[in-house]
């Protein structure tokens, strides 16, 4: 055999042998593909990606704005998983559109806050003010229960996380509501007095919670968000290992210093 054929055939060897690495190393990774909000849910899921690109699964994060895709995605196989939401949305989601989701676990609470609009302050709320507010089911009575604890109104039943405004007892100022998607709820501030804006749409609109809002919920809010997957993916082997990062120290010190109690690790 002479040189020129012996040259060829190493060369192709060697290209085979590549070839099979490249394609043995693919086959052993993961893809786990997550939707999220932005503003935090997106960008603690981005710290999450290289510890997890260390144990040989590759974390793709979708970002979403509203609160119903995240959900179908899931449900339809589109993600594996998503992160933006609190169980009492999940549950009134499942309830209402029989999709068979389930919380993984809870990562952290983003406390709703009341913000000036055309009011600068709750005791210069005048009568027949208007309070702009989410519309989704549980986020809307999460805001008037926030109003109830500044006793601007009364609910019939403040055990009711589905309140909306028909289900006030009282209601001594005639506040009128401005029922919005909760991502355009930061946009209604120069016609509202004011507006319950949960922390993630304050933190996209360039809003600090902490020191921007008149009055934020306690830290020890019910509202925690969390981790969610369709049932029977519980077990999932790349979920279980996003759930071991998210709820890790790195990411714990990550919240605490970007967000400065805007958001709160709930683990």
């Amino acid at each position: 055999m002479n040189k020129k054929k012996i040259l060829t055939l190493a060369l192709t060897l060697v290209l085979a042998l590549t070839l099979t690495a490249c394609g043995g190393k693919d086959d052993e990774t993961v893809v786990l593909k997550v939707a999220a909000s932005p503003t935090p849910h997106a960008e603690i899921l981005k710290e999450c990606v290289a510890p997890l690109a260390d144990q040989g699964i590759t974390l793709e994060v979708t970002e979403y704005s509203d609160y119903v895709f995240p959900n179908t995605a899931v449900e339809d196989g589109a993600e594996d998983a998503n992160y933006f939401q609190h169980v009492p949305y999940l549950d009134d989601f499942n309830a209402e559109r029989d999709t068979h989701l389930v919380s993984v676990a809870g990562i952290h609470v983003e406390p709703m806050g009341l913000y000036a609009g055309k009011s600068a302050s709750l005791e210069e709320l005048p009568d027949g003010a208007t309070v702009a507010i989410p519309n989704d089911p549980t986020n809307e009575g999460r805001a008037l229960l926030l109003l109830e604890a500044q006793g601007l109104i009364k609910l019939k039943d403040s055990s009711n996380l589905a309140a909306t405004p028909n289900d006030l007892a009282e209601n001594p100022k005639g506040l009128k509501f401005l029922e919005l998607e909760a991502a355009n709820v930061p946009s209604s501030l120069d016609e509202a007095d004011i507006a319950a804006i949960n922390s993630n749409y304050a933190l996209g609109a360039g809003l600090n919670p902490v020191e921007d809002s008149l009055v934020i919920e306690a830290s020890d809010s019910p509202y925690v968000n969390v981790l969610v997957v369709k049932e029977g993916n519980e077990e999932n082997e790349a979920v279980k290992a996003l759930i071991e990062v998210l709820q890790s120290d790195l990411i714990r010190d990550y919240i605490n210093e970007t967000f400065d109690g805007a958001v709160v690790p709930a683990f």
